[in-house]
């Protein structure tokens, strides 16, 4: 009995030990494995939780906020998501664009905001801590209050407004994602011809924002763009360091400027002005230009810039979208258009 006891005894410590053995296995794949691929696929795994959780609660979206900065206030505010959504809608595109276009921009507008937000795992706007987004343009997309919508439209508020809210309610959830997840839903008012890439823009690669053809934004307002600047005040802008006005002291105008490359789309890559090499967003940055879609005349003591397009020209085209809907074309064939590859998908299970 006792050489059994003991025996009894022996298996029960070998037991214990095997078990701390399978324990700190477990914690070491744990720790190597499990944790960085949570932390990897976090946004994914987040998003995919709430996208579950709100089907599974048949939520309406009624119950879902956002908190929103508000740069003209500097309080940041919550408020329902769909609502928001109508105040970028208001503040991103005309009122008197077609419901096809107005519903596609709600849908991109709306694919921002999701991706943004604490809700879905986003990690909200870095610039103004415990917001979503913010309603400055410069740092997020543009949101306006009921109130300042009012005073922009006038007589026509409730003629416009009724078609924001269609639009939105009409595309309630909906969001555009690639292989599952939300899209860097980026837009802007008119491409000139074709879209840019988010390569040659930012210099990253996103799979669905590829340089497409675009023809239907010809007749936007901002299509065609020219500006005169002076030499003084083009050393000003680009620095002394250029030496242009040494250059056109030479005698050879030919020598002040010369484009050297275009991107992809058309787009000025590289542009020599003075004894400097600058990137045409540098360019289009420092003097205020609408696109790095130019060519530049040198004149006498001034250079002639003429731009086509208005904007970075990566994604939606807001003036392209409104000429697709006027042939024809419905918010889903627009967006699945300009963002490659993409799949539409409501975030409400509806």
């Amino acid at each position: 009995m006792k050489q059994k006891l003991c025996f009894d005894a022996w298996r029960k410590d070998d037991a214990g030990v095997r078990y701390i053995l399978i324990y700190g296995i477990l914690l070491v794949i744990a720790v190597v494995i499990v944790i960085p691929a949570i932390t990897i696929g976090g946004l994914g795994i987040v998003f995919q939780s709430r996208v579950t959780q709100s089907q599974n609660e048949a939520h309406t979206g009624e119950d879902v906020s956002i908190k929103v900065f508000n740069h003209a206030t500097g309080e940041i505010i919550t408020m329902n998501l769909e609502d928001y959504v109508k105040g970028v809608v208001a503040a991103e595109m005309p009122g008197e664009f077609e419901l096809e276009a107005l519903k596609a921009q709600a849908v991109a507008a709306r694919t921002y905001a999701v991706k943004h937000m604490a809700y879905f795992g986003g990690t909200g706007t870095a610039e103004h801590p415990g917001a979503d987004v913010s309603s400055d343009p410069k740092e997020s997309q543009a949101w306006q209050s009921d109130s300042v919508i009012q005073m922009k439209w006038g007589r026509n508020y409730k003629k416009y407004w009724s078609k924001v809210t269609l639009a939105v309610d009409q595309t309630r959830g909906l969001i555009v994602t690639y292989n599952g997840e939300p899209i860097n839903a980026v837009f802007h008012s008119t491409s000139g011809n074709r879209t840019a890439s988010a390569k040659e823009v930012w210099g990253f690669d996103y799979p669905y924002l590829r340089s497409v053809a675009c023809t239907w934004d010809q007749n936007s307002p901002k299509y065609h763009d020219v500006k005169e600047v002076t030499l003084v005040e083009l050393e000003t802008k680009l620095g002394t360091d250029a030496g242009i006005i040494a250059a056109a002291q030479d005698g050879n105008q030919a020598s002040i400027v010369n484009i050297i490359n275009r991107t992809e789309s058309g787009r000025v890559d590289k542009v020599r002005i003075g004894n400097k090499i600058f990137s045409g967003l540098e360019v289009r940055e420092k003097l205020d230009l609408r696109s790095s879609l130019f060519d530049i005349e040198p004149q006498a003591d001034k250079l002639i810039i003429k731009t086509v397009g208005y904007g970075h020209g990566v994604g939606l085209c807001q003036y392209g979208a409104n000429g697709q809907a006027k042939k024809g074309r419905d918010f889903r064939q627009i967006l699945t258009y300009y963002y490659t590859g993409v799949a539409i998908r409501n975030i409400f299970g509806s």
